[in-house]
């Protein structure tokens, strides 16, 4: 497994922005596909983007899809979310995760690793 750290999250207000990294470690990050997802208070962790072990390929959740784009620096061992125009809505923690298969899945259990989270508030 590749270990996670994610970071930038934080208190921002309705139509601001935020860039959330995640770094990882301890495995080639070009064997990876990537994901973010979120989870809300109360609600499931969803998926919210993807990319391809090169970053070539991405999806995007409807919700987000305009406003949110997601990179990676293989470089650098970092993967980004990029998020503008936010809403009260996009309040979560978010995670990053990663699938040594490389499926770009929407599900939660395809991804073997995932970081801690970092915690998003969209205030309105």
């Amino acid at each position: 497994q590749v270990q996670l750290v994610e970071s930038g999250g934080g208190l921002v207000q309705a139509g601001g922005s935020l860039r959330l990294s995640c770094a990882a470690s301890g495995r080639p990050f070009n064997n990876y596909a990537v994901g973010w997802f979120r989870r809300a208070p109360g609600k499931e962790r969803e998926v919210v983007a993807r990319a391809s072990r090169g970053g070539g390929i991405t999806y995007y959740a409807d919700s987000v899809k305009g406003r949110f784009t997601i990179s990676r620096d293989n470089a650098k061992n970092t993967v980004y979310l990029q998020m503008n125009s936010l809403k009260p809505e996009d309040t979560a923690v978010y995670y990053c995760a990663a699938d040594v298969l490389g499926r770009l899945s929407q599900a939660t259990g395809d991804y073997d690793s995932w970081g801690q989270g970092t915690q998003v508030t969209v205030s309105s």
